[in-house]
């Protein structure tokens, strides 16, 4: 029995946790549980609250099966989940289904994303999964179908023990499908994120001046091989990533400098 610990950045009550905890749930050898927040963390990045205390609680979600939330972020909440506050041992971390892709750099604003991170560190491993959604969608989204797919690409990972290669975190990224048709899954490296940031200052009745940072929608670079490629082609994209940041080819080149 794999044990699945299945946490988000949109909330607890978000339709993409539900979807992917029925997928999952539906795979003979699998069980799942949720600790997730209990508000959106979207772009919070990886956060350790270590200033006040962290609450804990049980709710139910919209199936009706039970779940845990907290007042933390994703992170703390995969922290509070490896330490303690979910009584059976975890196996395997999840995070998702967020509603818009992380490729590229995204992954280091992510809340979905630095959850996985989080496994990594606590010796778990973490999977992010991501659904490129359109960015003006009329109704709701279709979470199923994608929900599907990545727990057929994690059954995957499982079985062939690539899972637990190291301090694995991997980053799954989906293309917006309703009818389930995927051009196919491409394992990828991180691409070139194309931020299109604005600085909107207003003032408030008093006059005092805020702050709005908007924009257009992010793009990215048509480079062969990267995260952000691959689901623009149609493809699931799957991403090893590392908690290692260091600059390693330019270590090399101090290392055999004179200084």
């Amino acid at each position: 029995m794999t044990h699945f610990l299945l946490t988000n950045d949109d909330g607890v009550n978000a339709p993409g946790l539900l979807a992917f905890a029925l997928a999952l749930r539906e795979i003979p050898g699998y069980e799942v549980s949720v600790l997730a927040p209990d508000h959106n963390w979207s772009a919070c990045g990886h956060v350790k609250t270590m200033s006040r205390p962290l609450r804990v609680r049980e709710v139910k979600l919209a199936d009706g099966s039970t779940a845990l939330t907290s007042d933390g972020a994703p992170s703390d909440c995969v922290a509070l989940a490896i330490m303690g506050a979910v009584e059976k041992p975890i196996d395997v971390v999840v995070s998702g289904i967020n509603p818009n892709a992380n490729v590229g750099l995204d992954v280091t604003y992510s809340g979905t994303v630095t959850a996985a991170m989080e496994a990594s560190i606590n010796g778990k491993p973490g999977i992010a999964v991501s659904l490129d959604a359109p960015e003006y969608h009329e109704g709701e989204l279709d979470f199923d179908t994608a929900a599907k797919a990545a727990v057929q690409v994690i059954g995957n990972l499982v079985t062939g023990g690539l899972i637990y290669s190291g301090q694995s975190i991997w980053s799954i990224n989906l293309p917006y499908s309703e009818d389930g048709h995927y051009e196919g899954v491409r394992f990828t490296r991180q691409g070139v994120r194309l931020y299109q940031d604005t600085l909107d200052k207003r003032f408030d009745p008093r006059g005092k001046p805020y702050y709005w940072i908007g924009g257009d929608a992010p793009s990215g670079l048509m480079d062969e091989g990267t995260d952000y490629w691959a689901i623009k082609q149609g493809y699931i994209s799957v991403t090893p990533l590392q908690m290692d940041m260091t600059n390693k080819s330019l270590l090399d080149k101090l290392n055999h400098s004179v200084i």
